[in-house]
């Protein structure tokens, strides 16, 4: 019965994706009714399928063949398009098992299914198993273009030749797979399959970093792709991951998140977002973007690394501790995750967790500059200062350009009582970062303490420019002044210090009461909140946020006129001097 089946569903040879054969029309008479009403299902199943194909509706395709393999389950031509489709719709995990059946079934009745075998060549490079095809990747390749010559259908002529590129490429054959693809899009004629073909031009362009070429491409894979197919998502999914390699996250992001919408979303589309997320610096919204991507992959390290990172980030140390150590139990000898995980150990005041993380990271990677940074800062933070020095210095010896190991470093110097060496120090610092406004501060306090006081001058008027609001850097330039017996100078600078002192105080003041207001709104005691943002408004007058949370305050009493007055003095002092 299955035979007379098999023969009445492909006894004719219309072509379909990657080389199947349509079915005729049944005949009405069978063994009997049963049988019947099972070959019309199982043809009405498969033509839906393959109109699904042609219209670009994968998914409706996949669904469609995946009944007719339900009715006709000793059907090899029934898998081999079920495993097709999967395959174009990225799932090789789940296309293994229905290429590997076709091939049983073909074998059994002596036949072979050429495209079948691709099929499953990419299925198993997809999932890592590169040896698992018999005949291997340059015998389907072989075999494809066996196929190719024999028909003179376009349509299937571009399926043919996007495998076959698809073949190459998996070979890291680039030239030839780009060829491929290319022919494929010039037999496509902009017809159903061409956003495919596109996309895996575009692929193979980036793994050669030709990536303006592979960017062109992968944007007309998004066009040619209907919005609503599941292939898609996949082009999204890989536009996105290209404009991400070459810096452009804001512009990758939308394309991700169009791809994690995907049914089914593009393995890795989620962790690529969560990345891209991380990278602008939207470290709160990457979290439960991580934290899905390792709920997907549990033993992926780099999602587990990155979450780890992104929690160290946003403050939440503890809760990254447990997931440095799943990452580092896949990848235990990753330089990298020890290092963030004692970063983390760090944020934690735990010196000693820190310091043996940073020396296994050492051990691993004894060239990175950063590593031997962040060792010196644990061993001074555990006031081991003799190792914090070597460190240090190695960390500045192996890349001079970066600033922190000589300002911390004279920091370190200063504290030990080496004030010229710590002068040395703080100007190599400065000098690779003129902007840092303590660095000034500290190098104008350490030459004060030298009696190098005109230096000291010219040092902390320079803090005092790029730290106009803090008064420290106002006290030491008065003092320095005093001691050159510049007594209105120094009266003026100090006259300034306490009027910046008694703003911070006032600024401290709004601050404390904005927030006491905030928790009040959040339990809806909305008088007392208006309560404590008045306050906050009498202490410094000049805090936007107080005016703006109590605008909010005024709309839940329903007083708008008093609620707009707030709100334009928030935009009025955001806005800032006119």
């Amino acid at each position: 019965m299955i035979e007379n089946l098999r023969r009445r569903l492909f006894a004719a040879g219309m072509p379909l994706l990657l080389g199947l054969l349509a079915i005729p029309a049944l005949g009405q008479n069978g063994p009997d009714a049963a049988l019947a009403t099972l070959i019309r299902q199982a043809d009405t199943a498969f033509r839906a399928g393959y109109a699904a194909m042609q219209a670009g509706d994968l998914e409706g395709a996949r669904v469609d063949f995946a009944l007719t393999v339900k009715l006709a389950p000793q059907l090899p031509e029934a898998h081999a398009a079920l495993g097709a489709i999967l395959m174009q719709l990225g799932n090789p995990q789940e296309a293994i098992p229905e290429l590997e059946e076709t091939l049983e079934l073909e074998k059994a009745q002596n036949r072979g299914d050429e495209s079948a075998q691709a099929n499953l060549a990419l299925a198993y490079q997809a999932v890592g198993l590169k040896d698992a095809v018999a005949g291997n990747l340059d015998q389907a390749t072989v075999e494809l273009r066996k196929s190719f010559d024999t028909t003179q259908d376009p349509a299937l002529q571009s399926q043919l030749q996007d495998q076959i590129g698809s073949l190459l490429a998996n070979q890291k054959r680039w030239p030839e797979a780009q060829a491929a693809f290319r022919e494929a899009i010039r037999l496509s004629a902009d017809g159903p399959t061409a956003g495919n073909a596109h996309m895996h031009l575009g692929v193979a362009l980036a793994e050669q970093k030709q990536y303006e070429e592979a960017l062109t491409e992968l944007g007309k894979a998004v066009e040619l792709v209907p919005n609503n197919a599941p292939a898609n998502a996949l082009a999204q999914f890989q536009l996105g991951r290209v404009l991400a390699l070459v810096g452009m996250d804001e512009q990758a992001v939308p394309h991700l998140e169009a791809a994690t919408r995907g049914n089914p979303a593009p393995m890795g589309a989620v962790l690529e977002l969560a990345m891209a997320e991380q990278r602008l610096g939207k470290q709160e919204e990457a979290i439960p973007l991580f934290q899905q991507a390792v709920a997907l992959d549990p033993h992926n390290p780099t999602a587990l690394a990155n979450l780890g990172l992104a929690l160290t980030q946003t403050g939440k140390a503890k809760e990254a501790l447990p997931i440095y150590q799943r990452a580092l139990a896949e990848t235990p000898n990753d330089p990298v995750a020890h290092q963030d995980l004692g970063v983390a150990y760090l944020q934690q005041s735990d010196f000693d967790g820190a310091i043996a993380q940073f020396e296994k990271a050492q051990e691993l990677s004894p060239s990175d500059p950063h590593v031997h940074y962040d060792l010196g800062l644990a061993y001074k933070l555990k006031d081991r200062m003799e190792d914090a020095a070597r460190e240090l210095q190695k960390a500045a010896s192996l890349d001079p350009t970066l600033p922190d190991p000589p300002y911390t470093l004279g920091i370190l110097y200063m504290q030990t009582g080496r004030l010229e060496d710590a002068v040395t120090q703080l100007r190599a610092a400065l000098a690779l970062r003129p902007e840092n406004g303590d660095g000034w501060a500290i190098l104008g306090s350490v030459l004060k303490q030298l009696n190098r006081r005109d230096e000291a001058v010219t040092a902390l008027r320079k803090a005092v420019e790029l730290l106009p609001s803090q008064p420290g850097p106002h006290l030491t330039l008065a003092g320095v002044l005093a001691e050159q017996g510049k007594r209105e100078e120094a009266t003026a600078e100090r006259k300034v210090a306490a009027e910046l002192s008694r703003t911070a105080v006032s600024r401290q003041r709004a601050t404390f009461s904005t927030n006491a207001g905030n928790q009040l709104m959040q339990r809806g005691e909305i008088a007392g909140a208006v309560g404590r943002y008045q306050e906050a408004i009498v202490a410094d007058p000049s805090f936007a946020e107080a005016h703006r949370q109590l605008a909010v305050a005024y709309v839940r009493q329903g007083r708008t006129a008093d609620a707009a007055a707030e709100q334009a003095k928030a935009e009025a002092l955001d806005a800032g001097p006119k």
